[in-house]
């Protein structure tokens, strides 16, 4: 019903994976697996509200807060995730991150801390660093089949004075862990006891794979916190701008909205955003169940190849996120090395996993978002890359 092998040219769009690769790699012309969008057009469905609403041809200012919109995404909390989430407690934003770091400016000072699961994803680093505060970090261990921390370090640092608040992935980026609730309602628990607020990151949650579970901050975290998310990453639609999220405490939420349009003079959203969040959330359940299918056998065929070439690596894919996460560690690679080779040599842009801070050395992040023949050709690369390594 839906084609996702067909290849479309990117270049020449402006885009930031295909046309401007030698911004964080050096060289240009490389096949790109880099920033977590994908190389598929966006569901019909999305494409036809969009012409439908520019045919329309009138562009004025509008509004976020609107029966569709707000209709749309309760509508999808229910079908997908099985929540009832009050319309009531919806907020707006240009982008997930200008969200997070707005409330990194609400709930915390220069100089205080923010705690994150580390490796991470980088422009959380960013925000944290740019609205000068400091990274607090608890490490992820993959043992026994899973991404694990420490609770006993993971409370430590919520008791630090200085840490005011966790930013948390959910699911995680860069490693794929899908939170369980269990430890949702620990993190919680933990949050609470040491008036720690939290920011839950989860524009990941439509891409989780086989048994596990996306559980939304909201089921579990009460009133301590904000869920920010987006449409962006699973209808590949983030050049349109505009992300959204739930905070239930009504004072916080209306300083977020005040700093929203009084600061930073935001009070007209992105109308196309706004039509492609409600006809993805709306109608397109079967364009976004379809790629779904199509990104887990891209993940399976990396883990066959790549455990088909080097045994001892045992790769297995993320629980979620269509960004493989590849521990490399068991071959004892030169990071830099593999880099130069990859770029130099096989013309290729694979994330390196130091990117996502010291936990990552080891790892590449390779995205898959994309037709199976660019997969394997990046696959086919990467292991002549690893093999002059060896």
């Amino acid at each position: 019903m839906f084609d996702f092998s067909k290849t479309v040219d990117r270049h020449g769009t402006w885009c930031t994976q295909w046309d401007y690769v030698a911004d964080r790699f050096g060289a240009p012309d490389l096949l790109p697996f880099t920033i977590s969008d994908m190389d598929f057009p966006t569901a019909p469905c999305v494409l036809e509200a969009l012409a439908q609403r520019l045919s329309h041809g009138v562009l004025g200012y509008s509004r976020w807060k609107n029966d569709d919109f707000l209709h749309a995404v309760t509508h999808w909390y229910q079908t997908r995730f099985h929540c009832r989430m009050d319309a009531q407690t919806l907020v707006y934003g240009p982008s997930v991150i200008y969200m997070v770091s707005q409330l990194i400016r609400q709930w915390s000072a220069p100089g205080e801390g923010v705690l994150i699961h580390t490796p991470a994803y980088d422009a959380f680093y960013k925000a944290i660093a740019g609205n000068e505060r400091q990274v607090l970090g608890v490490p992820l261990h993959y043992l026994n089949g899973e991404w694990q921390y420490d609770e006993q370090q993971f409370e430590a640092q919520l008791a630090r004075a200085d840490c005011k608040i966790l930013l948390l992935c959910s699911p995680h980026n860069p490693t794929g862990k899908v939170w369980r609730r269990e430890e949702l309602q620990r993190m919680a628990a933990l949050c609470e006891r040491h008036g720690v607020r939290v920011i839950s990151d989860e524009i990941h949650m439509d891409m989780v794979w086989g048994t596990a579970v996306h559980t939304p901050w909201s089921e579990t975290g009460g009133k301590n916190g904000a869920l920010f998310t987006s449409a962006s990453k699973s209808f590949n639609i983030p050049a349109l701008t505009g992300a959204y999220g739930f905070i239930a405490d009504a004072r916080e939420r209306e300083l977020y909205l005040a700093a929203l349009k009084g600061r930073d003079g935001l009070s007209s959203p992105a109308v196309l955003a706004l039509v492609a969040h409600i006809a993805a959330y709306r109608d397109g359940a079967p364009w976004l169940d379809a790629l779904r299918d199509y990104l887990e056998s891209n993940l399976r065929f990396v883990a066959q190849e790549l455990n088909g070439a080097f045994a001892q690596l045992n790769w297995q894919p993320p629980e979620a996120t269509y960004l493989a996460w590849l521990d490399l560690r068991s071959l004892a690679l030169d990071d830099e090395a593999l880099q130069k080779s990859l770029i130099e040599q096989e013309k290729v842009a694979i994330m390196p996993g130091y990117t996502y801070g010291d936990e990552g050395r080891g790892y590449v992040r390779l995205n898959v978002g994309c037709p199976r023949a660019k997969v394997e050709d990046g696959v086919k690369r990467l292991i002549r890359a690893i093999n002059r390594q060896l």
